[in-house]
């Protein structure tokens, strides 16, 4: 499963992680992705949404 958000399309972003010393290695910052079964067109489906748009009211799940 790709780490995209189908809603606003959030995904994983490159950085360095940098200690207290100063170094630098490679890092992902991944979103928080969810598996959520959603209403879209008035129909059920199953989508992959990140936290923040399920918090912000984005998706309306299905109950």
């Amino acid at each position: 499963m790709a780490n995209i958000c189908e809603v606003c399309g959030k995904r994983p972003v490159a950085g360095n992680a940098v200690s207290h010393s100063g170094r630098k290695t490679r890092r992902m910052r991944v979103p928080n992705i969810q598996r959520v079964h959603a209403v879209v067109d008035g129909r059920r489906a199953w989508l992959h949404v990140c936290t923040r748009c399920i918090k912000s009211g984005r998706v309306t799940k299905a109950g």
